[in-house]
């Protein structure tokens, strides 16, 4: 399946009721201490990765936690080819991967040279079968952990199947929507998942790439750690590209210029999917 940038960026974010502070650049250089920092994104617009290799460096996280890698991958983040873009991406397969130019990450990665990286991709085989089956079953073992076990209550299913048809452009026939929310839950998951391990390993504070989506306080990785470790403390930072209407379920969020690209929809118009 394409990878469809609309979703998995969060672009399709609906603002829901919370508190949340808009902030400028400047201002993630100087975060509040937390065990754990949401840095949520538009992965293909390269002002956000700047904006998180800036929180990165104020941070100075024991660990980073990577949507964009499997863990396999994060283990081939040594310290030797740390340094080099082209080796690292070369190493990582990076332009087979689907996401955008490695070049946009790679700073990130010098903004903390000595934390510990870890990879929370989903395989595509596990989101199809989040898809078919539903999260837990792909989650395995540890669903219980993350409420994967619990179906949505009626409202917040029709609330993100609602974003799932518009972050599909309308696209995707009708049932196939609830199974494209399993699929976002099992990645809230793996995220989740990823964090717990690297503060068991390093002790934190760990520092989270991932998109924008993902680091919603109300439907996403905040909400999985409050359930699994509530004495986490969990900052969350959205990035848009324009203004939000409403309350932005948030701690913190800022807003930037769009960055250029194609129209998102004319995939799904030409027969894409999305992955």
């Amino acid at each position: 399946m394409k990878r469809s940038f609309l979703l998995a960026a969060g672009l399709a974010v609906v603002a829901r009721p919370g508190l949340a502070d808009r902030i400028e650049p400047a201002q993630l250089a100087r975060l509040t201490p937390a065990d754990v920092v949401i840095l949520g994104e538009v992965h293909d617009n390269p002002r956000h990765h700047e904006n998180q290799a800036l929180a990165v460096a104020g941070l100075r996280p024991a660990a980073l936690v990577f949507e964009m890698l499997t863990p396999e991958k994060a283990a081939l983040v040594t310290p030797d080819l740390r340094p080099s873009e082209r080796r690292l991406a070369a190493v990582l397969d990076w332009d087979r991967s689907g996401w955008p130019d490695f070049a946009m990450y790679h700073p990130i990665l010098l903004a903390a040279p000595e934390a510990q990286v870890f990879g929370a991709e989903v395989p595509r085989d596990e989101a199809r079968a989040a898809v078919s089956e539903g999260a837990a079953a792909a989650f395995g073992a540890e669903a219980a952990r993350f409420g994967l076990d619990r179906p949505l209550a009626p409202e917040d299913l029709a609330e993100r199947i609602e974003e799932q048809r518009v972050a599909h452009c309308g696209a995707l026939p009708a049932d196939l929507l609830s199974g494209m929310v399993e699929a976002q839950r099992l990645r809230d998951a793996a995220l989740a998942r990823a964090v717990m391990e690297a503060m068991e390993e390093t002790g934190g504070p760990v520092a989270v790439i991932t998109g924008t989506g993902h680091a919603r306080r109300d439907v996403g990785v905040p909400a999985l750690l409050a359930e699994a470790a509530p004495a986490l403390r969990v900052l969350s930072i959205g990035q848009f590209e324009a203004p939000p209407e409403g309350e932005v379920p948030f701690d913190l969020w800022l807003v930037t210029a769009p960055a250029p690209r194609p129209d998102p929809c004319a995939g799904f118009a030409e027969g894409g999917g999305a992955g």
